[in-house]
C-alpha cells in the first residue's frame, strides 16, 4: 500500500494541528501502529513548528515559493513512512556559524555531527550540528526529531532558499486489520 500526500501551509500556529491531525488521520486508517503513529506526530509537529517560528524571517521566495508558507508531504510506501517539511526561510546557517553560535550559548557541540543522523542520534562525521542544553527555551525539536525518527536530514534548498527536514520511520501495524485492507 502506498498512500502520499503534500501540503501547502501558511506560516501561522494554527497549521500546525492540521497537518498533525491528517497525518494521524493516515496512520489510522493505513492501519500503523498507535505508538508509531504518535511519535511521526510529534516529530511532524516539531517541524511544522520550527517552519512556522523561522521558516520565512529575512527570506526572499524563489519561484513558486509563497511568502509566509511552507510544505508538508508524508510518504507511506511499504514499511516506511517518510516525512518532509520544507519552508522558504533562510534556511539553517552554515556548519561553522552554527557552531559558533552554540558555542557562544555554552551549548555541547559534539555530541551529534553532520547534516545527517541515524537512529538514536548517531550522526556521519562532517560540520558539527548543534545539541540544546536539556534546560533551554529553543532549540530541542532538531534533537527531539533524531530521537523518535529513524533516519533524519537536515538540510537547505539551494536554488529556492528555506530549510528543510526529512525523516522516515518504520512503520508497525495494528494487530487488527486497517479499514483499508478489510
Amino acid at each position: 500500500m502506498s498512500i502520499w500526500w503534500s501540503l501547502h501551509l501558511r506560516r501561522e500556529a494554527a497549521s500546525v494541528p492540521l497537518a498533525r491531525r491528517l497525518l494521524m488521520g493516515t496512520m489510522e486508517t493505513a492501519g500503523v501502529d498507535p505508538d508509531v503513529s504518535y511519535e511521526l506526530s510529534v516529530a511532524l509537529t516539531e517541524a511544522c513548528a520550527n517552519a512556522v517560528e523561522h521558516g520565512g524571517a529575512g527570506a526572499v521566495p524563489g519561484p513558486g515559493a509563497a511568502a509566509g508558507a511552507y510544505r508538508v508531504t508524508a510518504y507511506l510506501d511499504g514499511e516506511t513512512c517518510r516525512i518532509e517539511v520544507a519552508d522558504s526561510g533562510p534556511g539553517f546557517p552554515c556548519a561553522e556559524t552554527r557552531a559558533e553560535t552554540w558555542a557562544e550559548a555554552g551549548a555541547d557541540t559534539g555530541a551529534a555531527t553532520g547534516v545527517e543522523s541515524g537512529a538514536r542520534g548517531g550522526g556521519r562525521p562532517g560540520a558539527a550540528r548543534p545539541v540544546a542544553p536539556a534546560d533551554a527555551e529553543h532549540g530541542r525539536g532538531l534533537r527531539l526529531i533524531e530521537e523518535l525518527a529513524d533516519h533524519v536530514q537536515f538540510g537547505n534548498r539551494s536554488a529556492r532558499g528555506g530549510a528543510v527536514v526529512s525523516f522516515d520511520k518504520i512503520l508497525k501495524w495494528k494487530d487488527t486489520p486497517s479499514l483499508l485492507m478489510a
